[in-house]
């Protein structure tokens, strides 16, 4: 028997962030940079963020209620106990970023990219990657009520004991997606599953919808 495959892991960049600056200004406005800063939960409430950039900061329990990221840009950025019932974060980017125990409600970051990211433990109603251009991803310990990738192409994802009630996948160009250890109840998009690792109790559940997908019946 030939031994089986493995995924090619995500690859993250660890973060370094040192001599970061208390950010005491708490002006909040779209276009603006802010680099090397720290801020303590800073409340973006409203606030209009859209083609901002973050650089090499830490977000220590921002809340993100009605604020506009749209554009917005986040490189060697750590952001801690995020919390937003929408976040609306629209072709956002995302470089070398760790997001630990997010609560996000409806997380609409369609048409983003995202590169060396890591998302530990939270809590995501509704992660909205769809068209996204994702390129080592990892997402661990987390609780996701729908996660939909239609139409995004995606290069190294891992998905570590995470809980998914609905996984999309239609159209979605994928290539060492790693769903191992993951729980999900349904599964959208059986045909683009190529490049995709599961283990043995994802393939007993997946079993019905490959047969029905390939015409197969079951007697």
């Amino acid at each position: 028997m030939a031994p089986k495959k493995e995924p090619r892991a995500p690859r993250l960049t660890p973060l370094r962030l040192h001599d970061l600056v208390e950010n005491e200004d708490a002006f909040f406005g779209p276009g603006d940079t802010y680099d090397g800063q720290s801020f303590e939960r800073p409340a973006f409430d409203g606030a209009d963020l859209t083609s901002t950039d973050f650089l090499d900061c830490t977000l220590q329990g921002p809340t993100f209620n009605d604020a506009q990221l749209r554009g917005t840009r986040f490189r060697g950025t750590s952001i801690i106990d995020s919390f937003a019932p929408v976040l609306k974060a629209a072709r956002t980017s995302w470089r070398d970023v760790e997001i630990t125990t997010p609560r996000w409600g409806s997380a609409e970051l369609y048409d983003s990219t995202w590169q060396s990211v890591r998302i530990d433990g939270g809590k995501l109603d509704f992660l909205n990657l769809r068209a996204a251009k994702i390129t080592d991803l990892q997402i661990s310990d987390c609780i996701i009520g729908e996660m939909d990738l239609g139409g995004a192409t995606v290069t190294r994802l891992a998905l570590k004991n995470c809980r998914i009630g609905t996984l999309d996948i239609q159209a979605a160009t994928l290539k060492d997606v790693d769903l191992r250890g993951t729980d999900f109840r349904t599964l959208n998009g059986i045909g683009s599953m190529a490049g995709v690792v599961i283990d043995d109790d994802q393939l007993t559940l997946l079993a019905p919808i490959l047969a029905a997908h390939l015409g197969i019946t079951v007697a």
